[in-house]
Order: structure tokens, then sequence, then C-alpha cells
């Protein structure tokens, strides 16, 4: 809120305190009729308001009978008084002002004796009670409004008499204001859930909740409904428990909607709280998220709604399957979950991988969705990982482990070594036995003679482990032999995993490592490549290249000749010079070529019928880098001849135009038709310009006139004389 003409700062303080603390307390209005006592007061009178059916019981009425001398009056409505604390009854004396007075004692419940009886007090005087525990309602008189039948209908807002204390003192006040005896209407429950489950081919919702606080003698009302073919709402069951929970059981398929509000013990109903759930196969998810990895994809499907009872079925395949109700037998199932992370040494980078995921929950499954994607193509990032891995690994320990000769004896369980002086080769085993497990090192150094009375030399280590039956081998060699092609030497490594560490200052990152048919590099440095498939690193790829020829790049800075036979181009921007020899074919031109505007001449108010009058602007506006050119077309107009038996008048009828203020036409006519057209250059940089066209009739002694103008059209395109001659 602004509060205006405030001279301080607590000013404009308690001006938006004093508005917050009326919306805060002040929130109750009441309409009412009365008869001649609303003549009693005026708007902005406070006044009692005794409402027998806000206060649960009878707090005002009329007083049919007074006895001064008793002390004795008849009530129209029997009362009862509490068993303790002081009772006072509000009478009107003689003067017209409310008094308020002792009540003794009650006799019948209509007879009631007070401690004195004021002056004036008439019967069929109106009589308020104040008990000791029901806090009297005041209200504000906002209007009085006589009705046709003599009454007077009273608008009245609540009036809080402590707000003024609040605002300016702060202070604090305790106790119930409430002005009724009716219990507290109890709160509206919270965290309303309803869980499906199934039993016995049946299906079951247990429901539960909770209270923000504790309220005695409460219990809560369930209704149960389900949504019908037709859109409306069918009842299923309803129940009352003083229980959190409750179990409906036997449940059809469907979608069904559960209320649950809190009731007190005199059957007031707290505020409902209601939760929607599906008995149904659930729906399919809208997307599956790819997360890719090394060697591993994280697959994360999300639903249009959120839904804590769904999970998703995970299905691998390295293939696309065609029909996608052949995935449970051509797929490969990998489990339940919300997510999933397939992560193998077989997940190759550059290579499309197949999820198939479906939704699952006590009632169903809904069918499955595709989604292909890919292992992370971060070649640095593989040469980081495979550091980690190769580093874990006794080989990897060993490699930057000093050799220390002393300890070379106690490791070896079987050293048997072989010199043959026919072959010059020698042979070193070493070998050893682990129950269901063996392994083996040999290392041989040969230099023989073939039958060719060839010279061929060889070193090899070879590493080989058996394990549950299946025959694991590592090994290197360097040989060179004599050819019918020639001298040939060669070094041939056997191994899952091939890396080359470089372990200068201590740098344990591989500069390239060689696994599952892939080789990783981070710089490579080469004078031709010959490929195939030429594929860049993101995902999806920001650039390929593929055997037919087809290039796809993202983002492509060509400075040479292009040549294209077809395609698409998307947000283009022709720096210089366009040809186009063909058919040229645009749905919109930006900037365009032509704009036209229209509309009506305004009308006199007074005879819209009659005459034309008022101004019409148009403004054109300097946003383009070219010329424009302004065509109005005719505008016809003309006023009217009137004969009369003496002589003839006549109503007149004038058209302005103006140019940025300046005046171009001023032309009047009577009975005659005029015509304005006009051609107008505007060029560019020279700013927006501003045309003005007013029309204007009139009649001698001030008569409404007769005239009429045709509407206007202004029609601006761009200045160009290709393709037109006149002469």
């Amino acid at each position: 809120m602004d509060a205006f003409g405030c001279t301080s700062r607590g000013q404009a303080h308690r001006a938006g305190l004093w508005l917050i603390k009326t919306e805060l307390l002040e929130t109750q209005t009441v309409d009412f009729s009365v008869g001649a006592e609303g003549l009693r007061h005026v708007p902005g009178d406070v006044i009692e308001i005794c409402d027998d059916d806000y206060a649960g019981i009878s707090t005002g009425g009329r007083v049919l009978a007074v006895n001064s001398q008793t002390r004795t009056l008849t009530l129209d409505r029997e009362i009862t008084l509490p068993s303790s604390g002081t009772t006072l009854i509000s009478l009107v004396d003689g003067n017209g002002n409310p008094v308020s007075v002792e009540v003794q004692s009650v006799t019948d419940g209509v007879k009631v004796k007070v401690s004195r009886v004021p002056d004036g007090v008439a019967e069929y005087s109106v009589w308020g009670l104040k008990l000791p525990t029901l806090r009297q309602r005041l209200f504000r008189c906002v209007s009085i409004r006589e009705n046709d039948d003599g009454t007077y209908a009273i608008t009245a807002v609540q009036h809080v008499p402590e707000k003024e204390a609040i605002v300016d003192n702060g202070a604090h006040f305790d106790g119930d204001r409430r002005g009724t005896v009716n219990d507290v209407t109890p709160p509206a429950v919270q965290h309303l859930t309803a869980e499906v489950t199934a039993d016995s081919g049946e299906y079951q919702v247990l429901a539960r909740w909770d209270t923000p606080k504790v309220v005695k003698g409460v219990s809560f009302l369930l209704r149960l409904t389900v949504a019908a073919d037709d859109g409306s709402e069918r009842l299923v069951s309803t129940a009352r428990t003083t229980e959190t929970t409750y179990r409906f059981r036997q449940l059809a398929l469907g979608n069904y909607s559960l209320t649950v509000r809190a009731v007190n013990a005199r059957g007031q109903q707290g505020d409902p709280a209601s939760v929607s759930f599906r008995i149904a196969a659930p729906a399919a998810p809208v997307t599956i998220e790819l997360i890719p990895g090394y060697f591993q994809i994280t697959a994360v499907p999300k639903l249009a709604v959120y839904d804590p009872t769904v999970q998703f079925e995970f299905w691998f395949s390295e293939k696309r399957i065609a029909d996608i109700r052949q995935v449970e037998t051509s797929a490969r199932y990998l489990g339940t979950a919300l997510y999933w992370i397939a992560a193998s040494i077989n997940i190759r980078p550059g290579h499309d991988y197949y999820f198939y995921v479906r939704s699952v929950n006590t009632v169903g499954k809904s069918a499955f969705v595709e989604a292909v994607g890919r292992a992370s193509d971060d070649a640095e990032g593989y040469l980081s990982f495979y550091k980690g891995l190769i580093n874990k690994t006794h080989l990897g320990k060993e490699l930057w482990t000093q050799i220390d000769n002393g300890q070379l004896a106690p490791d070896l369980t079987e050293i048997r070594t072989s010199i043959t002086n026919v072959s010059n080769e020698i042979t070193q085993t070493v070998n050893k036995k682990l129950e269901n497990q063996s392994a083996a090192i040999q290392q041989i150094q040969k230099v023989q003679v073939d039958t060719n009375n060839n010279l061929n030399s060889m070193w090899a280590v070879k590493l080989q482990q058996m394990k549950d039956g299946r025959l694991y081998i590592a090994g290197i060699g360097a040989g060179i032999e004599n050819t019918p092609a020639g001298m040939q030497s060669q070094v041939l490594l056997a191994a899952d995993r091939i890396a080359m560490i470089n372990p200068a200052n201590g740098n344990t990152k591989p500069m390239f490592v060689g696994q599952g048919d892939q080789i990783f590099m981070n710089d490579v440095f080469l004078k031709r490549l010959t490929a195939p498939t030429i594929t860049s690193g993101g995902n999806p790829p920001a650039f390929s290249l593929t055997p037919g020829g087809r290039l796809t790049a993202k983002n492509a800075d060509i400075s040479g000749n292009v040549n294209a036979n077809s395609g698409t181009l998307n947000n283009v921007t022709i720096n210089k010079n366009c040809r186009v020899l063909g058919k040229l074919s645009a749905n919109q031109i930006e900037g365009d070529l032509v704009k036209t505007v229209g509309k009506p001449f305004p009308r006199d108010s007074r005879a819209p019928e009659r005459w034309p009058s008022g101004t019409i602007t148009v403004r054109v506006y300097d946003d383009q880098p070219f010329d424009w050119q302004i065509v109005i077309p005719a505008v016809a107009f003309r006023g009217a001849k009137h004969e009369r038996k003496n002589n003839n008048i006549y109503s007149s009828c004038r058209l302005i135009v103006k140019k940025n203020g300046a005046e171009i036409y001023n032309r009047t006519t009577l009975d005659n038709t005029l015509i304005y057209t006009g051609v107008i250059d505007m060029p560019a940089g020279h700013g927006h310009m501003t045309l003005e066209f007013s029309v204007s009739a009139w009649l001698v002694n001030g008569w409404y006139p007769t005239a009429s103008i045709s509407d206007l059209l202004v029609v601006v395109m761009k200045k160009a004389t290709a393709g037109i001659t006149i002469s």
C-alpha cells in the first residue's frame, strides 16, 4: 500500500499497521432489518449484536412486561443463568440509552429479577444478555437504508475496541473473544495420504492423516468417491472413525477421491482435506533421461505427475528392438527401481545402447518406452578413469615399486631354468597352485636356425592363470624373423587392457589406453587420417561424417564455396547480395515490404449517423534500413444540400491532413464530393513520421449537419523503382 501525506515514517507505519490489524481482527459483517429503532442510530455508531444462532444460546429479545415494584421483567424467551459469575442484562431506558443491570434470579426461565429497573423501560423494548463466559459482539454501523415496507436495513462491520491499544501500544489480549458458547471448530486434517495395496486379487487403500493440534472429542468423517464415465463422481463409501487411519477394502479399478474432515461433539465440521489416487496400471514414463558415464549409462525415467507408488522396470539391449512387444524375449532384464545405472566394460563409447522402461505398481504395468543413449565420449576423462583403475591393480602398484634384488628369492615359488645349446634357448617358468586356481609365468629367450638356414630371434614373457576352468592370458613378445618377404621385426601384446604411462615427474596418468577393441588418447597429431566414420564428442555429437558422405555439423564456419543441390537452412543471415534464379516462396518476411492499416473516421456522439467528427493519427516508424513510401488511396468526403422554401442551406465538410505537425492538405466541400489521395516519401534514418487526418462538419445556426467520408486506408511499402516504369 502507499500512504500519501504522511509527515513521518512513524505515521506511515501506524497507517499500515492499522490496516493490517483491521484485516486480521475485523473480519465479519452483518446485515439485518429493524423497525423504528433504525432511526436511533446513524452510520458510525458502535452497536451490540445479539445473534442467538451465532452464540448458540438465547442472548437477546424483547421485554413483554415490566414490574418496577418487584424489579421483575418478563422476557419473550427462556434464558439460563450460569452456575458462577455475574450475569448482566442490557435494557434501553427512557432516553434511548443502553443500561446494564445485574440479574439476580430467573423464574420459569422467562421471569427475570434484576437489581434495579431503569427509568423508562417500556414493554416490547429490546434486551440483551451478557454472560461471564460470553463476550458481546460489537459492530460499527456502515449504512442505514429505508425499505419500502417501513423497515430499516442496517449493514455493520465487526468492531474490536482493543485494536487501538494493539496498534499504538503493542498491547496483547488473551482470552476468548469469540462471542459464542459453541465448541471450537476442529482444524483441518493434514498430511492426508492414500496407499494402494493388493489383497487376494482385490485392492485396498490405507488412508493416513494427522491433525495440527490435539482436540478432545473429535472424530473424522471419510467420504470416498470414484469418477464415472460421464465425468461425474459416484459415492463409493462413507465412514466415521476416531483414529487417524482407515482402510477401505474390495475396491475396483478407477480414479478415486478421498475427503476427510474433523467433526466435534456438536457436529461442527472442520475444513475438508482431499487426496486423489488411482487404482489402475500406472502411466508410462513421459521422458527417460540417459546420463552418460565412463563405461556406464544412467537411466532416469520421469512421469508427467509424480506418483510415489510407482517404480520402473529396466530392460537393456545392444540393438534396437523393432517390435516393442518382443522386449521381454529379446532384451535383458536389469531390475526394478526408480533409476538404474547400467555399468559394464562392454558398454563402449561411440555405440548406441537401448533401454526399454515401463512403470509398475501393485495394480499392473504400463507400456514400454524406448530410449537410446551412449556412454561418455570424453577421451581425457577416460584417461583419468583408467589412471584410477590401473593404480588399483597389483601390476600398477608393482610398476611404481623400486626393484630390490634381496627380495627376489623368497618370492619365487618354483623356478625352472633350462638352457639348450642346440637352439640357444633360455626358458624360465614360475608357477603356483591354490585350490581351483593356478598361475604360471614363463620367460623365453630364443635364437634358432630354421630348415631354410634362416636365423630367427625371439624374446617373450607369457602369463596365464586358470580359474573356474577358464584360462586368462597376458603376454608381450618381440622377435625378428627372416621371411620370404624379407626380414620382419615385430612386438606383440596380448592383454585385456594395454596402457602406456610416462612416469616423468611422478605422473601416473596414461598417455593412451587400449581396451575392448577401443583406444583412448588425449592428444594425437596425424599427418593423414583415413576413416569411414568420424564423430566428435558430445551427446549428441556436434560433428559427424558417415561413410555415405552425410556431414552433420552443429556450428560450422565455412569461408569457401558451398555447392548444394537441396537442404534446409534455419536462422541464416546473408551479409551481401543474393540472387535467386529460380522460384522464391516465403511464408513471412520480417521487415514487411508492404504494410496496410485502415480505420473508419470517428463520428459525433450526439448524432453518430449524421456526420463525421474527429482525428485519426497514423505513425510510421523508421525501423528498417531502407526507404519507405507511404500511399494514401482515395478518401472521398462531401457535405449536403438542404432545400428550403426561400433559400437552400448547405452542410459543410472539411478534411485537414498534417505531416509531422505541418499542414499538407486543407479543403472544404458542400454538396459536391472531393477526393484526397497522396504519395509521401520517407527516407531511412530521418526519424519516424506522424500523419494526422482531421474531419469536421457544420451547419448554420448550430443545427446538426449531414456529411460523409470514406474510411481511411494507409499503405506503407518499401520504395523501389525496379520492375515498373510510367511515361
